[in-house]
């Protein structure tokens, strides 16, 4: 793929009512930078209510023949990672930079994980336009929201405290483990020197003191058989998908054409599904694609065949996303202020009051209120 600029007419046709692409996907195997046979360490997770009696913390499924599939990163945590790539010099021309200011935190609504419906700016300057946007995506119209925030598009979000408006992933990925084992750990925490036995400290009195100062690290801490990582055996593979069919939902208004819309958004998901990812992932977590299997690349259409020798590149992808953003015109950048008086009202509400509000701004109603 060349000059972005040529290649319009081509993705044009991906992005036509009657067009029979359902999606782009790619499948790309990753390996720890320490080796295939390295243990990687998955995200935590907060035990569940009933069951998992043996949980560690781990998103581990066993299938029917016994074998273990781990979640490594989640479609929000690779969402999380993809969005504020757009927040970089050779990408920010892409979207309008919008920061919210809180205090004397900034918070760019790139790095905001409900995007357009995050707290952060629905609890700001932007709120009451950002409203009548989620309410013209539903009246057919989505041009309003993609100048302040089209990520919301590419990445997905929901309105749930106000409109209900839900817009679907575009792009979607997340990374697993395949055939892992999980393993165990444990640790000692050894204090400098017996502080009690020094005559430093008072002896403790009770198990709560004695907590308090492993707490502390006045006294011994051990940690026994905690969670250890997981090895696995099956490799590691990054799963991306951008959805072509949601795409084509988008519409610009009666009597709008509604491609140069479609044009935009698609470029932007195209940066970030090809973009190169951080291999850091989280401490114990570093992965890099692995050099022995290639990413695969498809063009997948609604009948099911599968054109296996698509392959798109980055430099490809900024290209055509450029020519796109000029076409259609970003949004302007913007600079608010978080609103403290809204959310602490918002806060005081009773919950019945919250519901007659959601209720009000479902169906963009004038008592709506933040």
């Amino acid at each position: 793929m060349a000059d972005g600029t040529t290649k319009f007419e081509q993705y044009s046709e991906w992005l036509e009512d009657r067009s029979d692409v359902a999606a782009i996907i790619m499948r790309q195997w990753l390996e720890p930078v320490e080796g295939k046979d390295a243990v990687i360490f998955p995200p935590t997770y907060v035990k569940p209510e009933r069951g998992q009696d043996d949980w560690l913390g781990y998103n581990v499924d066993t299938l029917a023949d016994g074998t273990k599939i781990c979640q490594i990163d989640s479609v929000g945590a690779q969402a999380n990672r993809m969005e504020p790539i757009f927040m970089r010099a050779e990408y920010k021309h892409l979207v309008p930079q919008v920061v919210v200011t809180a205090g004397d935190y900034e918070v760019n609504l790139l790095e905001a994980g409900h995007r357009a419906a995050d707290a952060i700016v629905r609890f700001s300057a932007l709120a009451e336009e950002l409203e009548r946007a989620f309410l013209d995506v539903r009246k057919g119209d989505a041009t309003t929201l993609a100048k302040i925030a089209p990520t919301s598009f590419v990445f997905g979000a929901w309105d749930s405290r106000g409109t209900q408006v839900k817009l679907p992933r575009i792009v979607r990925s997340v990374i697993r483990a395949f055939d892992v084992q999980v393993l165990h750990r444990s640790a000692q925490y050894v204090p400098a020197i017996d502080y009690v036995e020094a005559g430093v400290i008072d002896a403790p009195e009770g198990k709560p003191q004695q907590d308090a100062m492993s707490e502390l690290g006045l006294r011994h801490a051990p940690a026994p058989w905690t969670h250890g990582g997981v090895l696995a055996a099956g490799g590691v593979r990054r799963d991306a998908a951008l959805n072509l069919a949601a795409l084509r939902m988008l519409a610009a208004g009666p009597g709008r054409d509604p491609l140069p819309l479609r044009r935009y958004v698609l470029g932007l998901a195209l940066v970030a599904f090809t973009a190169p990812q951080d291999t850091v992932l989280r401490e114990g977590c570093q992965l890099i694609p692995d050099p022995e299997r290639p990413a695969q690349w498809a063009l997948v259409r609604h009948d099911g065949r599968r054109d296996t020798k698509f392959e798109l590149t980055h430099d490809a992808a900024l290209a055509f996303a450029t020519a796109a953003a000029r076409e259609f015109g970003v949004g302007d950048d913007r600079r608010v202020q978080f609103d403290a008086a809204a959310a602490n009202a918002a806060s005081k509400q009773s919950k019945d009051d919250r519901k007659k509000s959601r209720r009000a701004r479902k169906g963009g109603g004038a008592e709506a209120e933040a």
